[in-house]
């Protein structure tokens, strides 16, 4: 296998900077999930690495050789896509082995190798049919055996779920970071799916407008977000922001919609954002008082959404087990241990004293 590093690497196109500053460095055998908004530039990250486009500046080095100049032929890489790319007048078995050919493997190694990964994908009495023939999910299955025959250093995911439906998402997740793990191939994977981000990942690189406004683990992500924005990005519903000042030598956040919320020991400032999640927020509490706009019912769960009684522009979710009768005000509490402060300026976050 290999480890993977981006070293400085930078893309524009024309006076558009799309990339800047990428600095990465993937152990062997790690998945790393590129999340971000559409055009965060993720997917020209892929392409920098697959070797279909060509960076501005920076450096590009798998399993320790400079690749940044190499085509992508020469790069030992697997890459799969979002539409499959299957070659429709071909067979399963011929798809999968086709790049084998391409490389000059004997017939009988081209057979074990294709044999090999259609058992591990359950593909084996789909060998002889046609892409046309075949599920989503089987098409996506060819299209990983493809990649898995090719043995190389470096796994490239392309959004390839997207096309699913979401049962079929939820089984194929599961499915790719079984094989992922199993073989312990390095691998990059792109989405717009945080819910793909979060159960993939064994780090996740948050992406915002071609800069990296997080790398770390799925649960640190949702539990010390950077900032406002992967704070915002990461969760469902997102997280709530309200705004205030922080007050008492820093150990509490006077909210501009009235309560004083106890921070036990964040560090002193002036405006700040308060950021607390909608499952962390209780009915019945005595801190806000909201004016409900929708509730959701979703058998398990319901979501209220509403803004905060006499500051229109606060809105809030609140999420809450079980079935709630629908009603126009509800009071809510704040679970201060819970709670996220972010600089109100630059959107940062402030951390407790001592951390």
């Amino acid at each position: 296998m290999a480890t993977l590093e981006l070293q400085g690497l930078r893309k524009s196109f024309a006076a558009t900077q799309v990339l800047r500053q990428i600095d990465i460095a993937l152990a062997d055998g790690e998945m790393l999930v590129i999340v971000g908004a559409s055009g965060c530039g993720k997917s020209t990250l892929l392409r920098l690495v697959a070797g279909l486009e060509t960076p501005t500046a920076g450096r590009i080095t798998i399993g320790g050789r400079d690749v940044t100049g190499l085509d992508p032929s020469e790069r030992d890489i697997a890459m799969v896509f979002q539409n499959y790319a299957l070659y429709p007048h071909m067979s399963v078995f011929d798809n999968m082995a086709y790049g084998l050919r391409i490389r000059g493997l004997s017939r009988g190694d081209i057979t074990r190798k294709v044999e090999d990964a259609a058992a591990l994908l359950g593909l084996e009495a789909l060998l002889s049919r046609k892409p046309r023939q075949l599920s989503g999910g089987q098409r996506q299955r060819v299209a990983m055996g493809r990649a898995i025959v090719r043995d190389p250093k470096l796994f490239l995911f392309d959004e390839p779920l997207s096309n699913l439906d979401a049962k079929l998402r939820v089984q194929m997740r599961a499915e790719i970071r079984r094989l992922q793990r199993r073989l312990g191939v390095t691998s990059l994977y792109v989405t717009h799916d945080q819910v793909e981000a979060m159960t993939l990942g064994d780090r996740l690189l948050i992406l915002h407008e071609g800069t990296p406004a997080q790398l770390a683990t799925p649960m640190e992500v949702f539990e010390r977000p950077a900032d406002t924005y992967v704070a915002g990005f990461v969760g469902s519903p997102t997280m709530n922001f309200l705004p205030g000042r922080l007050a008492r030598d820093g150990t509490a956040v006077q909210l501009d919609a009235g309560p004083l919320i106890p921070l036990q020991g964040r560090r002193s400032g002036d405006a700040v954002t308060l950021g607390i999640r909608p499952e962390h927020l209780t009915l019945g509490g005595s801190d806000l008082t909201l004016t409900v706009d929708l509730v959701e019912p979703l058998g398990s769960e319901t979501l209220l959404h509403g803004r905060v009684a006499g500051r229109e522009a606060d809105a809030i979710t609140v999420k809450v087990a079980g079935a709630v009768t629908a009603t126009e005000t509800v009071t809510v509490g704040v679970q201060a241990d819970q709670a996220h402060v972010f600089d109100a300026g630059t959107g940062k976050r402030i951390d407790p004293l001592g951390q």
